[in-house]
């Protein structure tokens, strides 16, 4: 029988080493976590759920204004109604490949990480590996000039409804300061080519243009407009740092493959060495 003194101390000793193993284990997993891909990944999550989310809902007000104010015959503001629906349908379809793109890139994320991590272990980069990796770089290039395009054209919503309200408070200050009277100030949507010249009314004056700014679609449709194009420059900005993310991975794994050939060609010699040597034992041992 043990005393009791020394089973208490093999039994702290143990606790010790069950913490101390459990501690190592959390920190080995927070290493392997690629926190870079994981902002970019979070970064591009809220840019996209932010364009797609706000565009949607201020296309529709931005139809139900125009259809109530600036062009009332049905047959004038169809095609802009078809290609609105369709700018919808094509929000669904950025949402959802974005989402599924943001995992697989945050998942070859995981991969590189592991990849650099274990390189002195039986861990082995694959020509397949970087050359996916190395496909990942052009295609997150390809779709940052993309976004670059996209954020340029979110812009342009932004500039006709503050262009509007920049009229509005115009009338405003003059209504407020009795110099003149607001009837001449006008903003004509028909400028713009989004409906045709010969919609009707086609533009606003005056009270009417400052009825039209005190709506909750026009409120509402300008300032999701304007959110959506924060959405959009933060998905460029996501992209950006994926794709400085990408190309120091790719680096990284064109390293290991450089040092894994060494290594293997090295282990081969070694192995090559070995091999003499003991033949050179067994021939001298043959002839003694």
């Amino acid at each position: 029988m043990k005393p009791a003194m020394e089973t208490a101390a093999e039994e702290n000793t143990e606790q010790s080493q069950e913490k101390k193993g459990c501690f190592e284990c959390c920190i080995k997993c927070l290493g392997g976590v690629p926190y870079a891909s994981l902002v970019a990944t979070i970064l591009c999550f809220s840019g996209v759920a932010l364009f797609c989310g706000c565009g949607h809902v201020a296309l529709t007000g931005t139809v139900t204004i125009l259809e109530q104010h600036f062009s009332t015959n049905t047959n004038d503001h169809a095609l802009l109604s078809e290609v609105v629906q369709l700018m919808q349908y094509v929000i669904y379809g950025i949402a959802s490949f974005f989402f599924l793109y943001g995992i697989i890139l945050l998942a070859e994320g995981f991969y590189t990480t592991s990849a650099v991590k274990e390189l002195h272990s039986e861990f082995k980069t694959t020509a397949c590996g970087r050359c996916i990796s190395g496909m990942f770089v052009f295609l997150t290039y390809v779709l940052g000039v993309a976004w670059l395009g996209v954020f340029g054209f979110s812009a342009v919503p932004v500039f006709m409804f503050y262009n509007i309200w920049s009229s509005c408070e115009v009338i405003k200050s003059l209504q407020s300061n009795a110099t003149a009277s607001g009837d001449q100030i006008c903003v004509d949507i028909r400028q713009y080519g989004i409906i045709p010249w010969s919609a009707s009314p086609g533009k606003a004056c005056g009270s009417t243009l400052e009825s039209i700014c005190s709506t909750n679609e026009f409120y509402m449709s300008y300032h999701l407009f304007i959110v959506a194009c924060a959405g959009a420059g933060a998905t460029v900005i996501a992209l950006i740092h994926f794709l400085m993310v990408l190309s120091s991975n790719w680096a990284y794994l064109k390293d290991a493959s450089k040092m894994q050939v060494y290594q293997d060609i090295r282990a081969k010699e070694e192995q090559e060495l070995q091999d003499i040597q003991t033949r050179s034992k067994e021939q001298l041992n043959s002839y003694t």
